[in-house]
């Protein structure tokens, strides 16, 4: 089996004991050499300053390859352009730019005024400065405000016309998916790189309601196993063997990245990268 390459997702903090688990994540992750990390935006960007401060404190301390995520809630054009030229200020030149999710309570994602209507007009207008490496999201199952797949399939094809060089998916469970998703999206002339997201479970039945919630479908199969792993108190070590044989399969289909969400507990992502022959690289300015 060929070694992936991977790169890894984190969440700013929003209290000490968060800082001290995201850099307990880095430190425990770093060593496994990511093509990039990446951290997110909360709901409504309410964590805009936390991310903007997490971002550069990681690329400054670690001297990972970070990319910054960017997204259109409520913040005019002018404001968002600042935040990612903040970004490029301290050597970040890489993002993720995203819609972004409306704030709790909110039936639906409403522009702000002067903001960006869509992800498209972000990264066009991110696509414009020349000085970002864009990514985006993609979605290999029906994105809940989404009519079909074919529209998600469309819509991605848009925002990489727009400028981006690569799609990160939401999470799915079995390799299937994605590699249906990759078919439609080839023949849909899209040739950007389409990198699987992978979500290590980390707690069942909460990873059960989020995926509820993002329109992933959850297989009967993983209920009767996680209950029985519960009830048999290896739920981890399940976790870690249905993980590693997703990333298997797909890593046999030609899949050569894979894209963790760490959720900022990184033993499973860890553990799993090991089973994949993903190893700690030698840190040379340890032993000069």
């Amino acid at each position: 089996m060929t070694t992936p390459t991977v790169s890894f997702e984190f969440f700013p903090p929003q209290n000490l004991e968060g800082a001290f688990r995201l850099w307990d994540t880095v430190q425990t992750l770093a060593p496994l050499d990511p093509r990039f990390v990446s951290v997110t935006y909360g709901a409504g960007g309410t964590t805009r300053d936390l991310t903007r401060d997490a971002v550069s404190t990681i690329h400054k301390s670690s001297g990972l390859n970070v990319a910054a995520h960017l997204t259109c809630v409520d913040a005019t054009r002018t404001e968002t352009l600042a935040i990612a030229d903040s970004f490029a200020k301290v050597g970040v030149t890489d993002i993720v730019a995203l819609r972004g999710d409306p704030p709790k309570g909110s039936t639906g994602f409403v522009p702000t005024k002067d903001g960006f209507n869509n992800s498209c007009e972000l990264i066009s207008a991110l696509a414009d400065t020349g000085k970002f490496n864009i990514r985006v999201g993609a979605y290999p199952e029906k994105h809940p405000e989404a009519t079909d797949l074919q529209q998600d399939v469309d819509w991605l094809k848009r925002k990489l016309d727009a400028g981006a060089s690569e799609a990160l998916t939401q999470f799915f469970f079995e390799a299937e998916t994605f590699l249906r998703f990759r078919d439609a999206c080839a023949k849909a002339g899209i040739d950007a790189a389409i990198t699987p997201g992978i979500l290590p479970i980390e707690n069942w039945q909460g990873t059960k309601r989020f995926a509820q919630r993002c329109g992933t479908t959850v297989p009967a199969w993983l209920d009767d196993a996680f209950e029985k792993a519960d009830r048999d108190g290896r739920s981890d070590l399940l976790s870690t063997a249905i993980c590693t044989e997703l990333c298997s399969e797909l890593i046999d289909e030609g899949v050569e990245n894979l894209h963790f969400y760490t959720l900022n507990r990184p033993e499973l992502t860890r553990d799993v990268c090991a089973a994949l022959g993903v190893m700690p690289k030698l840190d040379l300015r340890k032993v000069a």
